[in-house]
């Protein structure tokens, strides 16, 4: 397979994936082109062990993480340096926005707030809902890509929703 097919058999996958992630249309363009950077650099070192489809969700979902990471260090980094600031600069604060293609607009506020506890999660907890629940990946392919047993799959899924439940008063 050529990489061409694969990045056009795959790229909706990953945008939309990293979508769940970020909730923002420039930040998941930026992790789509991330996720196929790394996929056009090592694809000589897939080794067909799985279908290539879960090697590319599992890229997706390290590239979306470290970049919501690096943009939390980032964040916090921009506070500390602005208490030192005598007149910081209010128009660098980046305001949060849900920027979800797929959502009507009666249903912006709705998912907005359940995103906004999915993001309080912890990583694998927010993986796990990521994947079954919204990409609807069945409970053993949600395993394969997270390299998780089964049980391990359940067992966060499980206390994800409770998570869920609790924060939000579902």
């Amino acid at each position: 397979m050529t990489f061409d097919q694969i990045y056009h058999s795959n790229k909706n996958l990953v945008y939309n994936l990293a979508l769940h992630y970020v909730q923002n249309v420039k930040d998941a363009e930026e992790i789509t082109q991330d996720v196929f950077l790394s996929v056009h650099e090592k694809l000589d070192t897939f080794q067909n062990k799985s279908k290539i489809s879960t090697w590319i969700y599992k890229i997706t979902i390290h590239k979306s993480l470290d970049f919501i990471k690096a943009k939390k260090a980032k964040k916090r980094f921009g506070f500390i340096s602005s208490l030192w600031d005598e007149k910081p600069d209010l128009s660098k604060r980046e305001l949060v926005n849900f920027d979800h293609p797929g959502v009507m607009l009666e249903n912006k506020e709705a998912m907005k707030k359940l995103f906004d506890i999915i993001n309080t999660l912890n990583e694998k907890q927010k993986t796990v809902i990521i994947l079954n629940k919204i990409e609807q990946k069945t409970i053993s392919e949600t395993a394969e890509i997270m390299n998780l047993s089964v049980k391990a799959i359940e067992s966060l899924l499980q206390r994800a929703k409770n998570n869920i439940k609790t924060k939000g008063n579902y």
